[in-house]
């Protein structure tokens, strides 16, 4: 447990303000004082997974942190309320003002992060999905650039998220 863990960070509690907040090893807190529980949950995010008619994977570069720079796929969090199918589509559409046509499952990767002094968790839900015109593609929200490449010349290096490693690596297993 690095020092941006919750369990390092969160020290009062936040039904009562008292001290006695308690980390209890695995995925929650509970007050001392109050009684009462804080749990901490993962988020929900979307990942695109999108091939052009060259069989190029689409890339984006992150304009933010957590790690600024690196490549990454298009996505991000599912907004409360919201379905992860929407959410993966309206996060297509803010990074690279393109629509998807057509999306299916493919798998969910769990991640861990720190941004702003904080360590967040995900479960990173991945579609594979189809664009049917790219004539508007463009970097909008956070990312910086977009680029198509074959999947094994991706370097895993160049990514920064762990998940989204994972993500690359099953795909160049799924390629073989």
């Amino acid at each position: 447990m690095n020092e941006f863990h919750p369990a390092n960070v969160f020290k009062f509690c936040p039904y009562c303000g008292a001290a006695e907040f308690l980390w209890n090893g695995a995925n929650a807190f509970a007050c001392q004082s109050c009684r009462r529980k804080y749990y901490i949950n993962m988020a929900s995010a979307v990942v695109a997974v999108i091939y052009n008619d060259k069989d190029e994977l689409l890339l984006t570069r992150r304009k933010n942190n957590p790690e600024k720079g690196f490549l990454d796929l298009p996505g991000g969090f599912v907004n409360i309320g919201e379905t992860a199918e929407n959410a993966l589509i309206r996060e297509v559409r803010e990074e690279l003002n393109i629509n998807v046509s057509e999306y299916k499952f493919m798998a969910t990767f769990p991640n861990e992060y720190v941004f702003d002094s904080m360590q967040y968790f995900t479960e990173d839900i991945v579609f594979l999905c189809k664009i049917a015109d790219y004539s508007s593609i463009s970097a909008n929200d956070d990312i910086s650039n977009y680029e198509f490449r074959l999947i094994d010349r991706i370097n895993e290096d160049e990514i920064g998220l762990n998940s989204i490693k994972n993500v690359i690596k099953r795909l160049k297993e799924q390629s073989k």
